[in-house]
């Protein structure tokens, strides 16, 4: 039933998010103490109040901490989490943010619905949890988000509500509109952002699927297999909605494949239906 599939995503969405968690902090060497702010990203279950509220006693968090959580987003979460927690980060650079997200789309399983939709979730989508801190220091350098929500197109991606939770809705079209309207919209994304396209070396994409990342591709003009570590991410971790882009972005981050000052973009889709990107400098 939908409680007992949300009990569920309460209880292991709060365990994941504490070890995705606990591990950024270590690594930055961030006290959980020294957190001005923390952003929860989630769109596969429900809880009031929002997990970062736990997460403050599990890590440590100061009592005063900032909570931001982020609900029905998505696969563009991850993208947009990015740009929110900077935002924020740019207003009050004394205190690091952290960023939490956590998916268990497993959980949204729909058992003996035979639907193609359903077939192609099940096969797709996975369980994942990420985290970041955004704040002065070693890193990328997080330049500006741009947004866009497309009108007419709230049936391309989202939630039905059954009586056993979240029934998946997702249409075949999705290549089709990133073949037709991403060019487009990130050559606008990067003037609102004062980005060159031109001057964009690396292009870390949500891997919605294969069929998206060929669109993508195509669309971006770089050649089949051009975006490498999206693809990678998905054939071994699958499609985790909103988290996926930060695995994306720490595998990129642990190849090294840059040289200091290029620009890059982390770009992902979702319901609405929408378009999240981030730019950054290396």
């Amino acid at each position: 039933s939908f409680p007992e599939r949300n009990e569920l995503y309460v209880e292991s969405a709060l365990d994941l998010s504490e070890k995705a968690a606990r591990r950024v902090l270590d690594r930055a060497g961030v006290g959980p103490e020294e957190v001005g702010a923390i952003f929860f990203v989630s769109t596969t279950g429900l809880s009031t109040p929002s997990l970062d509220s736990a997460l403050i006693f599990r890590l440590g968090l100061s009592t005063h901490v900032r909570r931001v959580p982020v609900w029905g987003l998505g696969c563009a979460g991850g993208s947009a989490g990015l740009a929110l927690a900077a935002e924020h980060a740019r207003l009050y650079p004394e205190r690091p943010v952290l960023l939490v997200g956590a998916e268990l789309c497993g959980l949204t399983f729909q058992r003996g619905d035979l639907s193609k939709s359903n077939l192609i979730a099940t096969s797709l989508f996975s369980d994942g949890a990420a985290a970041a801190i955004i704040g002065p220091g070693e890193g990328l350098e997080l330049l500006g988000g741009h947004s866009t929500t497309w009108p007419a197109t709230e049936d391309v991606m989202g939630w039905e509500i059954v009586q056993t939770g979240f029934k998946v809705k997702i249409s075949r079209s999705i290549p089709a509109i990133v073949s037709k309207r991403i060019r487009e919209n990130l050559l606008a994304a990067c003037e609102s952002a004062g980005v060159s396209y031109r001057e964009l070396r690396h292009f870390l994409t949500h891997p919605g699927g294969a069929k998206v990342l060929d669109a993508f591709e195509d669309a971006l003009g770089l050649g089949r297999g051009g975006l490498e570590i999206p693809r990678e991410i998905l054939r071994e971790r699958g499609n985790m909605s909103s988290v996926t882009v930060l695995f994306v972005l720490e595998r990129f981050l642990e190849r090294r494949a840059y040289e200091t000052g290029e620009f890059g973009v982390v770009s992902a889709l979702g319901p609405g239906f929408s378009a999240e990107h981030v730019f950054f400098r290396c």
